[in-house]
């Protein structure tokens, strides 16, 4: 990861190097954390834009209210200091990440002696699935980890503690020679990746799981469904086997920090023709043209810096 200048913290921007927590900060024993995945990219017009940066925040602000936390700053003012920190940092492209956060206060598991505290922090970062995977695809496996259910915790909300469910899946998967992992809930059907959204395309129908299924809420999700119904696709939410997905004309991943990848292989089965399928490489190709600033329509979307 490349440093860089500043981060915000509580409020104050600080040095890279200067952004320190304690070793009993509350959130790091037991996960009570909530974050965000956000992107800003240069645009044709050689501005910078922050993808859906207001949905971003009023997410995480539902996050917190999901997990009882109290947001120490509204969800305008961090927005701001985002915009605040690119500038100041010089980037014309980046991933953005918020964490809002337990501190120091107390060690019991009621974190209510301890701190709020919230920070931001950017740097730059290349395609999180490599550039040959959204060229030509990845390599996928179902986990032998389920889903977290909603019964168990708080699968709508983007946490810190969720997130072991995702880190062991993804270990699992990268370890057995794969580049990513879906994981199926507690039902069976298919809920997500590690960290992506999945979406199956059969006879030009683009299905992906409901939120039902212990899904986060993507952002970037709903953008392509968005996207792929403007562009005459019939687009569905309904539950998928993994047969749905073997079986399918094309697969494909979406997420802030994967975009939109194609799947290539999944459980050692080729889908469709072993590559991108034109579904895909169109919804792809309009996503990146849209967060580029080249689609009118979808300029609401974009946050100038």
């Amino acid at each position: 990861m490349e440093k860089v200048e500043y981060i915000w913290l509580n409020g104050e921007l600080i040095g890279w190097d200067d952004a320190q927590v304690h070793v009993l900060t509350h959130a790091l024993h037991y996960g009570y954390g909530v974050f965000e995945g956000i992107r800003a990219y240069e645009c044709s017009d050689g501005r910078t834009a922050v993808f859906r940066l207001g949905d971003h925040m009023r997410r995480l602000a539902d996050s917190a209210k999901l997990i009882m936390m109290d947001m120490p700053y509204s969800a305008d003012v961090l927005a701001e200091a985002t915009r605040d920190l690119i500038r100041r940092n010089g980037l014309a492209s980046c991933y953005i990440r918020p964490l809002i956060y337990t501190g120091t206060g107390g060690m019991g598991l009621h974190p209510g002696n301890c701190s709020v505290d919230a920070a931001i922090a950017v740097w730059s970062w290349g395609a999180y699935l490599g550039d040959d995977g959204i060229t030509n695809g990845v390599r996928v496996r179902t986990s032998s980890y389920r889903r977290i259910d909603s019964s168990i915790m708080p699968a709508a909300a983007k946490t810190s503690a969720n997130y072991l469910n995702s880190i062991l899946a993804k270990i699992e998967a990268t370890k057995a020679g794969y580049d990513e992992a879906v994981l199926l809930n507690l039902h069976g059907y298919v809920s997500e990746g590690s960290g992506e959204n999945v979406f199956a395309v059969r006879d030009e129908v683009v299905t992906t799981p409901p939120l039902s299924s212990g899904c986060l809420a993507g952002i970037t999700r709903a953008s392509v469904m968005r996207i792929a119904a403007d562009l005459g696709y019939e687009v569905r939410e309904g539950d998928l086997h993994r047969s749905d997905l073997y079986l399918a004309d094309e697969v494909f991943f979406t997420g802030t920090a994967a975009e939109v990848v194609p799947i290539r292989e999944y459980d050692d089965r080729t889908i469709g023709t072993g590559g991108p399928g034109p579904v895909t490489k169109k919804l792809q190709e309009t996503f990146f043209a849209t967060v580029h600033g080249d689609v009118e329509k979808y300029r609401e979307w974009l946050d100038y810096v």
